[in-house]
């Protein structure tokens, strides 16, 4: 059986699948064990009320991001759990798992009452194992009415699963958080690069191959939800609006740096480096800035998958250059635009988060003389080290500090030309060796 065709069903399977992903990159985020046992911990008790809640289908999400193997290596993170948080993580697994077709879920969800949900991936497995096993015909040429009301007692289950009505009102501001949250896309392969990027492996240690614990949180892999431009650019006003309506009831029109950085703290933008610094004197955020960062982060996070990120820089065009997003004209005399270092595309700084062009590495190579437009064939990330747990911008191309750097560039006209020194944004680059002609 597949999802595939049938949006509700998919939808609700990528949002499992992202919860569980967003479950393991918000632990990976955290540069410490200690830090990353909070955040452990916290997502323990976020499981126990979903047990209590009989929310089975979010506890699965929730469980099996925190038994995925990527997570259960972290040893040192995982020593700092208290015995009861330890415990309850293993009697929730042992809840969920399949061993014996899911015995212990299907007990007690036969013992719920009342508002609940189920784990969709087992019912629904459930409907293609009983269509497969049986004909839809005897041998005689009957229909064969024991397999469809089978069939029809297991879809009317979940219909009236349906029209329940829940026992907690929905919070906006929350609902606007998650949403961004969890529209993120990470490989499998990059959560494992980051967990060993956190805690290194031992050779003498290493398991053959990674072990998957016996959950069903991707039962049907590679499905994720796919929201659009507008979708994520509503969801980012209303949040500013609640963020600004709960930490600026003064209406002063900024938030402080601490508060930003609790915000922020909600994300897992903060291992891609994107925090920005603040303009504001006092080191305050403003509504442009914070719904900046906003627009900025979910877009390079989001399901174009980071294939989409572009390592760009402020540039000074020495001929007449084009937007590759809009097309227009980069008017200036000096810092113009941005060109990506990665693959020389260049915009405008406002049409920076509106590229819609892959970015296809390239190497950069003295005397290459191709225009930044020209097909270059892409070229792997190189991974970094695992011995560091300063390093986790692998799989952006960005710097360890900060992804964004002044430079004086080539254009689509000249050779490659980079100055030798780079200087991190926003220290003011000194002009160029030959001054710039105004663009007229």
């Amino acid at each position: 059986g597949s999802v595939r065709g049938c949006p509700s069903l998919e939808g609700s399977v990528g949002l499992s699948n992202s919860v569980s992903r967003w479950v393991q990159v918000m632990v990976l985020s955290r540069p410490g064990p200690a830090q990353r046992a909070q955040v452990l911990d916290k997502f323990i008790q976020v499981a126990q009320r979903l047990h209590q809640l009989q929310n089975f289908n979010t506890l699965m999400a929730v469980t099996g991001g925190l038994c995925h193997s990527a997570i259960s290596r972290l040893k040192d993170s995982h020593a700092h759990l208290s015995p009861d948080s330890t415990k309850a993580l293993l009697e929730l697994s042992e809840l969920l798992a399949a061993h014996n077709n899911y015995t212990r879920y299907r007990r007690a969800w036969a013992d719920c009452t009342g508002f609940r949900l189920p784990v969709l991936g087992v019912h629904l497995k459930d409907l293609v194992s009983l269509h497969e096993a049986q004909p839809d015909r005897l041998p005689d040429g009957r229909v064969h009415l024991p397999k469809l009301n089978s069939l029809y007692l297991r879809l009317q289950e979940l219909a009236a699963l349906q029209r329940q009505q829940p026992p907690c009102s929905a919070s906006e501001d929350l609902l606007h958080l998650l949403t961004l949250s969890l529209d993120l896309f990470y490989t499998e392969d990059e959560i494992y690069e980051l967990s060993y990027a956190r805690e290194p492996r031992c050779p003498k240690s290493l398991p053959p191959s990674p072990f998957k614990a016996p959950l069903v949180v991707e039962w049907a892999p590679g499905v994720t939800p796919k929201p659009d431009r507008a979708t994520l650019g509503r969801h980012v006003e209303q949040l500013v609006e609640s963020v600004f309506k709960n930490y600026d009831p003064e209406g002063r029109g900024t938030i402080s740096q601490e508060d930003f950085e609790r915000l922020s703290g909600n994300f897992p933008f903060a291992c891609h480096g994107l925090h920005p610094p603040p303009r504001q004197g006092n080191g305050s955020y403003s509504r442009e800035e914070l719904t900046g960062y906003l627009l900025r982060a979910s877009a390079i996070c989001a399901k174009l998958g980071l294939a989409f990120l572009h390592t760009f820089q402020e540039v000074t065009f020495r001929k007449p250059t084009f937007c590759d997003s809009c097309n227009g004209f980069l008017w200036g005399v000096t810092k113009q635009g941005y060109r990506c270092r990665d693959c020389g595309l260049c915009c405008h700084k406002h049409c920076r988060d509106r590229v819609k062009v892959e970015c296809k590495k390239r190497p950069v190579a003295k005397g290459d003389v191709s225009p930044p437009g020209a097909p270059i064939p892409p070229t792997p990330v190189p991974h970094t080290s695992c011995g560091s747990e300063d390093s986790l911008s692998y799989t952006l191309s960005l710097e360890p500090e900060t992804g964004c750097h002044l430079c004086h560039a080539w254009t689509q006209t000249e050779p490659p030309h980079l100055e030798a020194e780079t200087v991190p944004l926003p220290t003011t680059a000194s002009p160029p060796s030959q001054p710039s002609k105004p663009n007229s």
